[in-house]
């Protein structure tokens, strides 16, 4: 299944960050998913695909 994700939506992954942060905001659209880090701040570009497989559920959106 694919989710559809837009900007702004907080999404909280299974897997923590090593700043002890969970959410992330999406910043960036396209085959990649530009996100966002809530606790640092720290920007990553991550496969849609393996964004599916890590998000644990939609935060605000």
């Amino acid at each position: 299944m694919v989710r559809q994700y837009e900007l702004g939506w907080v999404v909280r992954l299974r897997k923590r960050h090593p700043c002890g942060g969970t959410d992330w905001e999406v910043v960036r659209l396209g085959a990649d998913i530009g996100l966002k880090c809530l606790g640092c701040q720290r920007r990553i570009l991550m496969p849609r695909s393996t964004l599916d497989k890590r998000v644990r559920t939609v935060v605000s959106g």
